[in-house]
């Protein structure tokens, strides 16, 4: 089972996402390290969609979720999707450093290939 499975909270994310940003114009997301607090995950990532055409800019998403792995609520999923700005693609790794100075992970976020992250995602749109 890979990580992006349909049935983990990655996966489940990234059909939140597909719901609401359309999958084609993806071309970069990054996972920061799951985080584990007692019966819940928490995870976080930041994607990075083509602004129409303007191939040098990008929107910019964050997309978080939270999943019950233990307990009596085992397989709750909360999650919520925001555009939180734009700007050169360029300019992506500095907006990311930032990102991860904000948090207390002494892991920086990992790129991953869009078509991997939305593996759970059954349509058939084409990945960036």
């Amino acid at each position: 089972m890979t990580q992006f499975a349909s049935d983990t909270g990655w996966g489940r994310l990234a059909r939140l996402v597909a719901d609401q940003v359309p999958v084609a114009e993806v071309d970069r997301v990054w996972c920061f390290p799951v985080m584990r607090q007692g019966p819940r995950e928490f995870g976080t990532a930041v994607i990075a969609r083509a602004e129409g055409e303007h191939a040098e800019r990008r929107r910019i998403y964050t997309a978080r979720y939270m999943l019950q792995v233990k307990g009596k609520e085992r397989g709750r999923f909360e999650a919520d999707v925001q555009e939180v700005g734009s700007g050169l693609l360029e300019n992506l790794p500095a907006l990311l450093d930032d990102a991860h100075r904000r948090t207390d992970d002494d892991e920086p976020p990992v790129e991953v290939e869009a078509a991997e992250w939305f593996t759970s995602v059954t349509d058939d749109a084409t990945v960036g």
